[in-house]
């Protein structure tokens, strides 16, 4: 078992997830997220065993793989404990997003047929594969900006697609926007007691009734996109004493957003941080009632360049600078769904049972939120080096690759200075040139 190369931080959260899982899957679990932090080319799962010395017991490895996919929320719960030492404990900020993976073969299951958010050259309109439901929590770092540490994610299947599901793994249909409620009714539990509020933010297409009722009743304040012709109405007017019956909840003037856009007066200026930068935005803001989220909302418009933008908060004594900077820090979670597919290779693991594609997939989420967490406190020139390319001379923060490959760095190091410890021999030397060459070729 190669644990014991690793960083002390690294291998204590592999054990972490692993106790979760039965006593023959947890033993092979650490030599798996072993294999996944030093897969190189096509990160299939065989990429995986090849990188952890999987061999005969192969069979075995799927089926850990399979069974990660089976109590994927319990081992979210290990990454949440790992990632919460970085939050702010004043307000707890995260992000739900949706994101697909492309498949291909009529026999991936779970597997359907998605709008594609990220057109290529050719513009396509559709994909065929995978969408994951993902909930992430939104870190600041000092130097780095905002960072979005997934902890777990949920496959969206059509229900079209569900019949296809062989019949022991059928499962009840649920569109993307209960999927999201439910990973905040999953959240609550274990984060109630540790943070004096809790918001999560969202795009536009989860500001929606079926998201935002569920969430204001577990005590989330939600903030997200507005739509531009949004159903909002005026604040109630106050209950007159001596009427029966409860107090109004609605007003009864329509609130048309275009207009308020419209009219020259009202705008002021604010300073907010953004993408890491303070900055100045010229805004309106106004407190109103929607249906959707059934009571008063804070809205905010947003005069941009190139035309003007709504937000809202579900919480009316939200400052318009707070919702600004919420909202900024949604995009986050966007960067890392590119460096998941791209670093990790998430959505190549080519396993067709559904229980397997959700576990390599969280599987993906939870070492990109177990690296972010071990180099959180390293410095740059820790994490970089380019001392071979003196060209390169431009700061800017460590990339998500600089810092994978600083654990495997790490990790190599410990492995150079055991085996020349003590009289070398030409057998562990050999060994150990192996062991080099094999991530390098």
């Amino acid at each position: 078992m190669p644990l014991f190369r690793l960083p002390a931080f690294v291998a204590r959260a592999f054990l972490d997830l692993a106790h979760w899982l039965d006593r023959r899957n947890a033993v092979r679990l650490p030599l798996l997220l072993y294999g996944i932090l030093f897969a190189k080319g096509r990160r299939t799962v065989t990429s995986w065993f090849r990188a952890a010395g999987i061999t005969d017991e192969f069979r075995h490895g799927y089926t850990t793989v399979c069974a990660v996919g089976r109590q994927a929320s319990h081992l979210a719960l290990s990454t949440l404990s790992t990632v919460q030492p970085l939050l702010d404990i004043g307000r707890l900020t995260v992000a739900i997003d949706d994101t697909p993976t492309s498949r291909y073969g009529p026999q991936v299951e779970g597997c359907g047929r998605h709008h594609n958010p990220s057109r290529g050259p050719a513009g396509e309109k559709f994909l065929y594969g995978h969408v994951w439901v993902t909930l992430a929590a939104l870190a600041r770092h000092p130097d780095w900006g905002t960072l979005a540490l997934p902890v777990q994610a949920q496959l969206y299947i059509r229900q079209i697609d569900l019949e296809k599901l062989p019949p022991d793994r059928r499962r009840p249909f649920h569109t993307k926007l209960e999927l999201a409620a439910a990973q905040l009714r999953w959240l609550k539990p274990w984060v109630d007691d540790s943070f004096r509020e809790r918001w999560v933010v969202v795009d536009g297409g989860y500001a929606k009734k079926p998201f935002l009722r569920p969430a204001r009743e577990s005590g989330w304040v939600v903030v997200g996109r507005l739509r531009k012709d949004a159903a909002l109405w005026s604040l109630p007017e106050p209950k007159q004493q001596g009427r029966r019956g409860p107090a109004a909840t609605y007003g009864k003037e329509r609130v048309a957003l275009a207009k308020r856009a419209g009219q020259k007066r009202g705008w002021q200026e604010v300073g907010c941080v953004q993408y890491g930068k303070q900055v100045v935005k010229t805004i309106k803001t106004f407190l109103a009632t929607w249906r959707s989220a059934a009571g008063v909302i804070r809205v905010v418009l947003v005069q941009e360049e190139d035309g003007w933008l709504a937000f809202f908060c579900t919480k009316p004594e939200a400052t318009a600078e707070e919702i600004l900077e919420a909202v900024a820090d949604r995009s986050a979670i966007e960067q890392t769904f590119k460096d998941v597919k791209e670093v990790w290779g998430a959505g190549q693991q080519q396993v067709r049972n559904v229980h397997s594609n959700q576990g390599c997939f969280n599987l993906n989420l939870w070492l990109y939120s177990l690296v972010e967490t071990w180099a959180w406190s390293k410095g740059a020139e820790e994490l970089v080096d380019r001392s071979a390319c003196p060209w390169d001379s431009e700061p800017r923060r460590p990339s998500h690759q600089d810092k994978r490959k600083a654990v495997q760095r790490e990790a190599l190091q410990v492995e150079i200075h055991e085996a020349l410890a003590g009289r070398p021999s030409k057998e562990r030397m050999r060994v150990l040139a192996q062991r080099l060459l094999d991530p390098a070729a």
